[in-house]
Parts: structure tokens; C-alpha cells; sequence
């Protein structure tokens, strides 16, 4: 089968969540036979330059790049007030990309054009214009309910109305190309379910986020024999790790920092917090907080997390399924979250995972993990057995592609 994939940002290196969804995917894919072309955005965003990507990046048969600035610009903001369309969406649409677009559909013979995210449903009318391929939207989130709770999580008034005006745009643009698509493949059984409910009558099924299972297992070992002997006798640390500039990362680190961190201190005072992730705001590198260490973009995600016992997941807003809540399970980490941080997952509280809404209860599971040594162990080996048993990216890219097998191959 030919896939021809659409993404609004490169996906490398594997940093962030979207990256390793659309990578570890593609290589599975790849595995089971798909022949892959991607046509990726290089946004001024998130900038790559090709000439680092590594020789064992090589799932695709062919990789195509189109320059797009899709910086915030004031001045288009306001005027995209008076226009009526989503300004989350317009900062996609690219001429240029369009044109490549169409170029590779019309030299190509693609079965399938998946689109990562709904932020490529601009180009639905170009690729029916020059292909008969199946369009399928790959959904990793219901968009606008992310910034729906984003919004609903303000406090200024004038803050919040702009993101309820945002938010009801691209609500609008969501709902009115549900239906547009040929196939969606969404990200867990519960997004699945609202996209029924907003109206969806396509043929779907839930293609969650995998796991190169293979990769945290030597990352664990390897961390197993650094450790060593002296392992035992080490206080657990906790980390925190996510893009900090995104809205529902930066407001749950701050409610977790404001509202929760001096209460686990006072209660364990040898309790230490490691923080890191891309764009670190400067008030929050420059900031004081009792046994907080805050390093800003790390070099390895996983290796990071995998260096702290407790990964702590203070998520008030956001959609979708969080992958590095899954790094941690892999590597065997003691995942403290809230039931939004968490949802889409289905790990259950006290089995694989400890789950708190407010802050005081979330300070409780944390002073737990610290002082139950043997439960907190034998939920990080329950949250290990979970995800490998529901989030092995090979078993999952076959699923999807026996579902495509079912629907584009006997509709041709």
C-alpha cells in the first residue's frame, strides 16, 4: 500500500508528542510493507534542518519539505477578528504547500493520503482534485476542545473572550469537515465517541499512540546498571517534562508549582522536582522554588524520564493522549496525574497509575509515592506490563493497516 503522509511540522527529532505518534507509526507501517512518502510543513515554529536528519531515518521512501511562517503576527490577528475564519487554521494554509501537494499526487499513485491532524483539511479540495486516494484524517486530539478548556481555565475576561472567539472558529471548521474525509482513524475510544456525537457518520476506529517498546526497554536496562548497587539507597525524585509553550503545560506547571509543591516540601523536605521541556519561559528559569531544578530543553526525553522515579502529570487542559505519560509507563516510571492528564489511556487509579484533581489530593499522591516504597514499585512494573500490552506501535500500525486493507483496497 502507498501512504502518502501530511504533516504540519516535521517530525524529528522525537521531542514531543505529535513527533513520536507520527514517527513510530510510520515506522511500523513501514515494517508491514507500506510504502511511505511524507510531505511535511518546516515551520518557522518548529524550524529542521534535513541535512541533520539521521541515516536510520529511512522508513520513507521519499521526504518533502515546504518552508511555511506560520509565526503569530499581530497584525493578521486583528485582522483575522473581522474575518470569520479560524486564525488557528489560516497560520496552515500555504500556497506553496498546495502546489507541492498536488505535484506529488499527480506523479504518484498513492492509495492512501493520511493527514496528521486536522490542521491539513485546508488541502482536502486539492487532493480531490488530483487524486482518487482515500483521505484519511489521523486525529490526534478534537482540536477545539483543547482550547476550549485553555479558555475555560482563564481568568482574564478579555483573555477569555478571545479564546472563546477562537475557539468557536475552529469548532466551526472542526464539525463542518467531519464528514469530509474518507476514513478516521482517532486517537482513543473516547474521541472517537465525541466525534459520533459532533456528527460523524464515516467509517473509523481508534488508532492510539504506539510504542517503539524495544527502545525504553534498553533505555531502562541502561539506566538499571548505572544505578547500580547504590540504587536502593537513593530518595526517589520526581520530574515533570512538556513543551513549555504550550498553554495547558504552562498552566499546569504553574498550579503545580503555586498551588502543590510547597505542600509535598513540607511535608518531605529531601522531596526534589526536575523540570524540563523546549521554549522554558524566562519566568520560569529565573524563578525560586523550594527543591525545584529547572533545566530547560534536554537533550534525550526518555532517558530524562527515565532518570526520576515519579513523573508528575499536573494537566488541567488539553486533549487527545498524552505519549509521554506512556514513556513513563514504559520505562517503568510511578505516574502521578490528573484524570484529564490522563485521559484516553485507561489506567486505573492505584493499579497503574495515581490519579488527583486538586491540589491538596495531588500533594497527597506524591507524599504517598514517597513514603510507600513498595507500592509505588509495584505500580511502575504495573504501569510497564500495561503499556506494553495495549501501546506496541507494531501491533497497533497492523491494526490500522487491516482496517485500511478493509476499506480502501475493497472500495478500488
Amino acid at each position: 500500500m502507498k501512504i502518502l503522509q501530511l504533516c504540519k511540522k516535521f517530525p524529528y527529532p522525537l521531542k514531543d508528542g505529535e513527533s513520536i505518534a507520527v514517527t513510530y507509526l510510520s515506522q511500523a507501517l513501514a515494517r508491514a510493507g507500506c510504502r511511505l512518502t511524507l510531505l511535511s510543513m518546516n515551520t518557522t515554529k518548529h524550524p529542521f534542518d534535513i541535512a541533520t536528519l539521521p541515516t536510520d531515518y529511512a522508513h520513507y521512501e521519499a521526504i518533502h519539505l515546504v518552508d511555511i511562517d506560520n509565526r503569530i503576527k499581530v497584525v493578521d490577528a486583528f485582522l483575522n477578528l473581522f474575518s470569520g475564519q479560524s486564525y488557528h487554521i489560516q497560520r496552515y494554509v500555504s500556497v506553496a504547500f498546495a502546489e507541492k501537494l498536488a505535484e506529488l499526487l499527480q506523479a504518484n499513485d498513492f492509495d492512501v493520503v493520511q493527514l496528521e491532524t486536522l490542521y491539513l483539511a485546508p488541502y482536502i479540495s486539492t487532493i480531490r482534485a488530483n487524486t482518487k486516494a482515500c483521505i484519511v484524517l489521523r486525529s490526534h486530539n478534537v482540536e477545539y476542545e483543547i482550547w476550549k478548556r485553555v479558555m475555560e481555565n482563564t481568568s482574564s475576561l478579555a483573555k477569555k473572550w478571545y479564546l472563546g472567539l477562537l475557539t468557536r472558529r475552529l469548532k466551526a471548521f472542526e464539525v463542518a469537515r467531519l464528514n469530509e474525509y474518507d476514513l478516521l482513524a482517532a486517537i482513543t475510544e473516547r474521541d472517537l465517541a465525541f466525534y459520533r456525537h459532533l456528527g460523524c457518520t464515516l467509517p473509523a476506529c481508534v488508532v492510539p499512540i504506539g510504542l517503539e517498546m524495544s527502545r525504553y526497554a534498553d533505555i531502562l536496562q541502561k539506566n538499571i546498571l548505572e544505578a547500580g548497587e547504590n540504587n536502593e539507597n537513593q530518595n526517589p525524585t520526581c520530574s515533570f517534562i512538556g513543551s513549555l509553550d504550550w498553554l495547558p503545560n504552562v498552566e499546569g506547571v504553574r498550579w503545580l508549582l503555586d498551588k502543590v509543591w510547597a505542600m509535598v516540601v513540607a511535608e518531605i523536605p529531601t522531596a526534589i522536582l526536575h523540570i524540563a521541556g523546549r521554549n522554558t519561559p524566562d519566568w520560569l528559569l529565573d524563578g525560586h522554588w523550594p527543591n525545584v531544578s529547572i533545566l530547560g530543553e534536554v537533550e534525550d526525553a526518555a532517558e530524562f524520564i527515565a532518570e526520576h522515579d515519579i513523573m508528575l502529570v499536573p494537566l488541567h487542559s488539553g486533549g487527545g493522549m498524552r505519549v509521554k505519560i506512556l514513556e513513563g509507563m514504559a520505562l517503568e516510571r510511578l505516574i502521578i496525574s490528573t484524570t484529564l492528564g490522563i485521559e484516553g489511556i485507561g489506567a486505573k487509579h492505584e493499579q497503574e497509575a495515581l490519579i488527583a484533581d486538586d491540589e491538596k489530593g495531588f500533594a497527597a499522591q506524591i507524599i504517598r509515592a514517597f513514603s510507600q516504597e513498595k507500592e509505588r514499585k509495584t505500580m511502575s512494573a504495573n504501569a510497564r506490563n500495561f503499556a506494553i500490552k495495549h501501546y506496541d506501535n507494531q501491533r497497533i500500525a497492523e491494526c490500522l493497516l487491516a482496517f485500511y486493507e478493509s476499506t480502501v483496497v475493497s472500495s478500488k
